[in-house]
């Protein structure tokens, strides 16, 4: 269990930082156990890398529907404009979808690790415990 910084950015989503500590079960130099654990959390205020992607394909997509609405109201000369923003649309929501749910599985990710981990530790307790006993 080797210590690391973490990087919380706004968004909530966080990364891990330099590393900091080892622990006890890792004696040589350069390497870690494995385990990672937080030494310290660094506040960041900006947004994750796929926040940002999100944010700027809903710019994107935004900016084709203002386009879409200008050229309505010009007139029916756009046709073939207008039915390829449509298109761009519908990929660019495709891909903010794809987007979010690879966020949601960041999040959803953490959370079995540390269903894992809470359960590896009551095993751990336990083994302990009986072992104390004896």
């Amino acid at each position: 269990m080797c210590f690391f910084d973490q990087h919380r950015f706004a968004c909530g989503d966080w990364k891990w930082g330099h590393f900091r500590q080892h622990c006890n079960r890792e004696y040589r130099t350069g390497e870690t156990c494995g385990m990672k654990l937080i030494m310290q959390t660094v506040p960041v205020s900006q947004k994750c890398k796929l926040c940002d992607k999100i944010d700027t394909k809903q710019r994107r997509r935004s900016a084709e529907e203002d386009r879409i609405a200008r050229w309505k109201r010009e007139g029916s000369k756009f046709r073939a404009s207008i039915d390829r923003s449509y298109d761009l649309i519908k990929s660019l929501d495709r891909e903010i979808y794809d987007l979010r749910n690879e966020l949601k599985g960041r999040f959803l990710d953490v959370a079995r690790e540390k269903k894992y981990y809470d359960a590896q530790d009551v095993h751990d307790n336990m083994v302990w415990k009986l072992a104390m006993a004896k």
